[in-house]
C-alpha cells in the first residue's frame, strides 16, 4: 500500500462542527452548487447520500466512497467501490483551540508498480485540493 497526505489545514471551527457534516454527507449535497466549477475540473456528477459520495473523475471513472468507520469528532474513514485497486480515505481532526481545529486527509492505495508512476502526482494533487475545499467549507451554515 502506498500513502499519500495533504497538507495539514486549519479550519476555525470546532471539531464537533466540523465532524457533524463531514460525518454526514447528505449535508453535502447543499454545496453542489455553490462550488466554483473551476474547483471540479475532473469532476463530475456528484451525488452523495447520508453514508457515500459517488462522483465521476476524469479518467478514472465513476468512484462510490462508503464510510466505513466514524470516530466521533476524530476520524472518518471511507473505502472506494468501483476501483481496480483497493483505496482507503481518512479525515483526521485534532482540535487545537476552541475554534481551531487542524485537519489532514490521509489516502492508502494498493498501486501495482505500473499504476503507481502514472497515478501518484494527480492523487497527491487531487488531496491537496479536496484538504483546501473542505477547509473552506461554512460548517456553521451546513
Amino acid at each position: 500500500m502506498t500513502e499519500y497526505t495533504s497538507d495539514i489545514k486549519t479550519i476555525p471551527y470546532t471539531d464537533a462542527d466540523i465532524y457533524k457534516v463531514l460525518s454526514d454527507l447528505s449535508k453535502l449535497e447543499q454545496l453542489k452548487d455553490k462550488v466554483p466549477a473551476d474547483k471540479w475540473e475532473k469532476v463530475k456528477d456528484f451525488s452523495c447520500d447520508k453514508d457515500s459520495v459517488t462522483i465521476t473523475v476524469d479518467p478514472v471513472g465513476k468512484v462510490r466512497f462508503l464510510i466505513v468507520d466514524r470516530t466521533s469528532n476524530n476520524t472518518i474513514k471511507f473505502e472506494a467501490e468501483q476501483l481496480p485497486f483497493a483505496f482507503n480515505l481518512w479525515i483526521q481532526l485534532k482540535q487545537v483551540e476552541e475554534q481551531d481545529t487542524k485537519m489532514k486527509l490521509t489516502v492508502k492505495a494498493d498501486l501495482n508498480m505500473f499504476l503507481k508512476p502514472m497515478v501518484s502526482k494527480p492523487l497527491q494533487e487531487g488531496l491537496n485540493k479536496m484538504a483546501e475545499m473542505l477547509s473552506a467549507l461554512p460548517y456553521d451554515k451546513l
